[in-house]
């Protein structure tokens, strides 16, 4: 299934209802002023009263308020945009992270290396909306998901979605949403009535820390259980703890330690999170979402796969198959470098002694009992203890430790939103990181839709079990573009239960 792009591909769609593109792009319509998801069950306008938008945020500025019955923004991010690495996408990654709340327009232009006008030019382009429309349009899409998800008083739902004061946050919800935050809560609870409830709960602290639970929007089909069992595989003790329909894991967050679990069934996607202060939860919402690829396009990927012959087994067996992410680039790095060319199982090994190196984190007795007292060691704490823990040939261990301090320092810069060339790149100058290691970051840190790690031994014994030439050649895996990295994916399941999978 493609991304429809013209006006009547995008008109014929929304007449389908079809939920299947939902959230790759925005209907508005100029008769009711209101803009809605292709799936809404509203009556189909005319389509002289229609203009199409990229995202929510340019649908705000030229003027159009979120319909009150399909809530547009309650459903999974743009998948072009995900697994794009253009400014304007490496800038959306960014301003979801919270980048401008934090730093503001100067910090996020900083971070991409242009000047904020450039940039300010490039996504009014690409969006339809600058930095400050697309950041005010990520604030309101985390107010709806906590004012609609959770019982957190609005004081504590405007203080964590990035609003200067409850006022700014009244009134944005009613601007966007059409409706005060106690409707929109109650509307959601009771099937669009609007009865009575009980007052809401004092407020949190800002700093104090706080248990939200929540459910999160994501495309249908989800192969929660193959992305599940890849991070159980390979979870570091103290760190992570893996299952069959959960995993849970600390995380590094700006304003402190933080701990996710998850409970995945299906289609259904429930989250705890146990953050340090309020402001953490956008950020942890995204950093959860790219680890499980929800926003990926299930669709468009097993259309491409699925008309492979070789693939075509796997694809209907396993369908939505999806690309584990990353919480931290450093970790990523790091755990890629230290599990090249071993086994899972011998890799986290090593990576179990690594993190002892890390900060103890007191994220309360639940965890602690399932073994969860730790963050992954920083980068600066692995260059300078890690000749403690780290085993191997001393050219290796002295490798990993030259990445390490290059990432504390800065010189070696490694982040959602880097350049896919230039992080290859500066990668391969990297003593003792090679192309699989440097596809791997790619593939994970960046979210590449189309790396395809040829040289993987578990990798190409897939590729042999289903009847594909090895090693694998670029004729052969054209046809998989621009999705060689969900491709690489099937092939390492193929390859199960083989003794060498895909490393760290």
């Amino acid at each position: 299934m493609s991304t429809p792009t013209s006006f009547d591909e995008r008109y014929r769609a929304i007449s389908a209802r079809d939920r299947r593109f939902d959230g790759q792009f925005i209907t508005a319509v100029r008769t009711t002023g209101i803009y809605c998801r292709p799936s809404c069950p509203a009556r189909t306008p005319k389509p002289e009263n229609v203009a199409f938008y990229l995202t929510s945020a340019a649908a705000h500025e030229a003027g159009f308020r979120a319909c009150k019955r399909c809530l547009p923004d309650a459903v999974p991010g743009t998948p072009a945009w995900n697994a794009a690495h253009d400014l304007a996408a490496r800038a959306m990654r960014l301003v979801a992270d919270g980048v401008v709340d934090r730093e503001g327009v100067p910090g996020l232009a900083a971070r991409l290396g242009y000047s904020e006008r450039h940039l300010g030019r490039v996504m009014r382009a690409e969006l339809g909306a600058g930095p400050l429309a697309v950041a005010r349009a990520v604030r309101a899409q985390t107010a709806r998901t906590l004012v609609t998800a959770t019982d957190l008083p609005f004081a504590d739902v405007a203080f964590a979605a990035g609003f200067g004061s409850i006022r700014q946050f009244n009134d944005t919800v009613a601007e966007v949403f059409g409706m005060s935050p106690t409707v929109l809560r109650a509307t959601r609870r009771a099937g669009h009535r609007t009865p009575g409830r009980p007052p809401d709960p004092a407020p949190t602290a800002p700093g104090r820390p706080v248990t939200v639970d929540l459910t999160l929007p994501v495309r249908a089909p989800f192969d929660a259980a193959g992305v599940l069992a890849f991070l159980d595989a390979r979870a570091v003790d103290g760190v992570e703890q893996g299952g069959t329909t959960t995993y849970a894991r600390t995380l590094a967050l700006p304003h402190g330690p933080a701990a996710v679990e998850v409970h995945a069934d299906g289609d259904r996607f429930a989250v705890r999170l146990h953050v340090t202060g309020l402001a953490d939860l956008p950020v942890a919402i995204a950093r959860v979402r790219r680890l499980f690829d929800l926003d990926a396009d299930p669709l468009a990927v097993d259309e491409v796969l699925g008309a492979d012959p070789a693939l075509a087994a796997s694809v209907r067996a396993t369908p939505g198959i999806r690309l584990p992410g990353a919480v931290d680039p450093h970790e990523v790095v790091l755990r890629a470098m230290i599990g090249q060319q071993i086994s899972v199982k011998a890799a986290r090994t090593h990576l179990g002694r690594l993190a002892t190196l890390g900060t103890p984190a007191d994220l309360g007795p639940d965890l602690a009992a399932r073994g969860l007292g730790r963050l992954f060691p920083t980068a600066a704490q692995v260059a300078e203890h890690g000749h403690a823990v780290l085993g191997g040939p001393r050219a290796r261990v002295e490798a990993i430790l030259g990445v390490a301090a290059a990432l504390a320092d800065g010189s070696l810069d490694v982040s959602a939103a880097s350049d896919p060339d230039e992080l290859r790149a500066a990668l391969l100058a990297r003593r003792g990181v090679g192309p699989w290691t440097a596809g791997y970051v790619a593939m994970r840190v960046l979210g590449d839709p189309d790396v395809l790690l040829g040289s993987d031994l578990a990798l190409r014994a897939g590729a042999r079990r289903l009847g594909l030439p090895d090693p694998l050649t670029d004729a052969t895996t054209a046809r998989w573009a621009p999705w060689r990295s969900y491709a690489g994916m099937h092939l390492w399941r193929a390859a199960a239960p083989a003794p060498q999978q895909p490393a760290r």
